[in-house]
């Protein structure tokens, strides 16, 4: 069929369901964006190109389909890079599509040009440039396919003269070119497996992404059940098993469920299930070196690039996470079918999990103002639906809220991960929203990486996306801050915001754009401003006075060191050592 290249890249992201592309205009792919109403597809713009790299990865993790974004050569591209980066350490299955520098022209330093390729290699899982015009659409089929093969970032890079000309294409279907099928695991492996589980006196499993990815929750349940075994989430990943599951324990990681710690390490067996082990997420806390360096871990993830990858593993298995619990729930059926209850472990693991939930409500319960960070996550966490999709920025506030944060539902809870990058939260709210319009979307950001996002209220009101912001201002760069109390003898460089202004108000700034802004200073005030803004008719920010002085411990105390200075001009900054 004769077409141009932009209408067969046009019409193979519309044959794989794409709908929505957030960027901003540029000249450089204009001829394939005029398609995109004709084809269903809606372009929405925002104010800064990382912004739509984090709705990307945020739209991808909701609805586990790819998606697309993509901006204007040159500076509109290399805008998107930090988002890009946090969508490879999400596993998010993004396409960017980077326009460039026209194919004739490259090497002669032309306006807007660089080398786009360079400088994603890193972060992304496969890379392409369109090699001719008449080649678009298997290039994009391409794309597709190894984005959601790798899960994870594709870069398609584009000459800007390849929009243009025309060629004979064929148009195909996803399922022509791409399948999402993967498996259970080598059999004898399995076999291995539920052995070593039948054997376990405490056996624990954790739950990761790979049981949201594969829709695990009610083989990861009936597994748990055969076991008597706790379910701990893995760092970031609170949604990975309902918490409503007796079962369940909550997070692991920092500022996570002591529960969830505490019975991970007692474990003898441990089931690591679309898990890969997050190295942040198993350093020690509240005093607790509770990663069980002696039991025995089966690992079971899609990816063979994360087996044994930070930790020793007694077994490794290639696989998808719910067909894999299915395989090893039959054989455990088949050796055991009479396996008992253990009531007394039940016991045990109900009582560390009512330990826990009274721990954090008596440490959440603060009248005083300003506000305990931790009494308006508690309120706020309360105010939460079942359908909520909840984006936390990196940040002390926002790294507490990891104990509060509790799901019935997957794909409703989405952090910054890995690369921890701020002002991640705002655009992978309006992501979730634009993926799923009748659900609603809370970010939780401190004031810090709230300066980063802030612009996209605009977009938000512009686009109709009616996002809640809840913005806990402390008016400083909360866990830098802790780390100069710890460290540098309270010498502030560069953590506070606004402190000698008096601070900024973010409610009125909000008001100001279009949106709506609420201003809570009194905790008495929390629940009634959460409960009006959870779902709300335009894009509302809710900012939260809270105590500068309540900060969380830091990350990781090993990741810094006492001042040691030698020069006279800095001796009096080392540390006091007598």
């Amino acid at each position: 069929m004769v077409m141009t290249p932009s209408e067969a890249m046009v019409e193979t992201l519309r044959m794989e369901g794409v709908t929505d592309v957030p960027g901003i205009v540029g000249s450089a792919f204009m001829d394939a964006l005029d398609l995109f109403p004709a084809a269903g597809i809606r372009f929405v713009p925002v104010r800064h190109e990382q912004n739509a790299a984090h709705m990307a990865d945020t739209y991808a993790r909701a609805t586990g389909r790819p998606s697309v974004c993509t901006a204007q050569n040159g500076p509109g591209i290399t805008n998107m890079v930090t988002g890009i980066a946090a969508a490879y350490h999400a596993h998010s299955p993004v396409v960017i599509i980077t326009p460039s520098a026209t194919s004739g022209s490259v090497g002669l330093d032309g306006f807007q040009e660089v080398e786009q390729l360079s400088i994603f290699r890193s972060i992304t899982k496969f890379q392409l440039q369109v090699p001719r015009p008449d080649r678009m659409a298997e290039s994009m089929r391409t794309a597709f396919r190894m984005a959601m093969g790798l899960l994870g970032p594709v870069q398609v890079d584009v000459p800007r003269d390849f929009f243009y000309g025309e060629s004979h294409e064929e148009i195909l279907e996803p399922s022509q070119y791409r399948s999402e099928g993967r498996g259970a695991g080598d059999p004898a492996l399995l076999d291995r497996a539920a052995a070593i589980l039948s054997e376990a006196r405490n056996p624990v499993i954790v739950a990761g992404y790979g049981v949201v990815l594969s829709d695990a929750y009610d083989a990861t349940a009936r597994l748990a059940e055969q076991l008597n075994a706790p379910v701990a989430t893995s760092y970031l990943h609170n949604d990975a098993f309902p918490y409503t599951h007796p079962l369940s324990v909550g997070p692991l990681g920092y500022m996570g469920s002591k529960a969830a710690m505490e019975l991970l390490s007692e474990a003898d067996v441990v089931l690591m299930l679309g898990c890969r082990i997050n190295v942040f997420g198993t350093v020690p806390q509240y005093g607790l070196d509770f990663y069980p360096h002696s039991a025995k871990v089966v690992q079971i993830d899609i990816d063979p690039e994360q087996l044994g990858r930070s930790k020793p593993i007694e077994l490794g298995i290639i696989a998808d996470a719910r067909q894999s619990a299915e395989a090893l729930s039959a054989r455990l059926a088949a050796a055991d079918p009479d396996r008992s209850v253990d009531q007394a472990r039940l016991d045990r693991i109900a009582e560390a999990k009512a330990r826990w939930d009274r721990e954090l409500s008596s440490r959440s319960a603060s009248d005083a103002a300003p506000i305990s960070p931790r009494r308006a996550l508690s309120e706020l966490a309360a105010a939460l639906t079942d359908d909520t999709f909840v984006t936390t920025d990196i940040g002390n506030i926002c790294s507490v809220s990891n104990g509060y944060l509790r799901f019935t539902k997957p794909r409703r809870f989405m952090a910054a991960m890995g690369f921890g990058n701020c002002g991640f939260a705002y655009p992978g709210a309006l992501g979730a929203k634009l993926a799923s319009p009748g659900s609603p979307a809370v970010a939780i950001i401190g004031d810090g990486a709230w300066g980063m996002s802030l612009a996209e209220v605009m977009t938000a009101v512009e686009e109709d996306l009616p996002v809640t912001a809840v913005v806990f201002n402390n008016q400083q760069w909360g866990a830098e801050k802790r780390n100069q109390i710890d460290f540098y003898d309270d010498r502030y460089v560069g953590t506070n915001i606004g402190h000698d202004l008096g601070g900024f108000n973010f409610a009125e700034i909000a008001t100001a754009m279009g949106g709506r802004g609420i201003r809570v200073t009194d905790p008495a005030d929390l629940k009634d401003a959460f409960g009006e803004s959870i779902d709300p008719e335009v894009a509302t920010v809710v900012e939260v006075m809270v105590d500068p002085e309540e900060l969380a411990e830091p990350f990781r105390r090993d990741a810094l060191q006492q001042p040691v200075r030698h020069l006279d001009r800095y001796r009096h900054l080392a540390a006091d050592t007598t």
